[in-house]
This record gives C-alpha cells, sequence and structure tokens, in this order.
C-alpha cells in the first residue's frame, strides 16, 4: 500500500499491485488494473519508488537484518 495525494490534495491509500501501469503527460496517471485512472500530483518515478519502498518493506518484515532466515537456530 501506497499513500498518493490526488490533484485536489485528497490522500489516497493505494493498493499498489492493481497499477497497472503509470503515465506521465504532463500529469501522472495511474491505470489501475480495473481500468480505472487516477491522477496524483507525485511523478512517476517518486510512485515507483514508494512501490518499491513499501515491498521492501515486505521483505525486510520476513527477513531479519541478520541476513536471509536459513531455518537454522
Amino acid at each position: 500500500m501506497i499513500n498518493v495525494k490526488r490533484l485536489n490534495h485528497s490522500s489516497l491509500i493505494l493498493n499498489c499491485d492493481l497499477i497497472e501501469h503509470i503515465e506521465s503527460s504532463p500529469d501522472t496517471v495511474l491505470t489501475l488494473t480495473n481500468g480505472q485512472k487516477i491522477t496524483v500530483q507525485e511523478t512517476a518515478a517518486e510512485v515507483v519508488e514508494r512501490i518499491r519502498a513499501w515491498r521492501r518493506s515486505l521483505l525486510s518484515s520476513e527477513f531479519p537484518s541478520s541476513g536471509l532466515s536459513t531455518g537454522q537456530p
């Protein structure tokens, strides 16, 4: 889930797995898998970085900072 802002400054929490593609022309338009289009204030690069950060956070909670889980005590 990522936080983005619509052009009217309202905040939106979006399931990033539903983003099909991102357009920059000149506004950033997120097209979802259901065909819905959402125009946001963030640049495409910012949206991509938020998605990466979200996915990194999922992996870091699964694998402790000591390295990959090996199943060994």
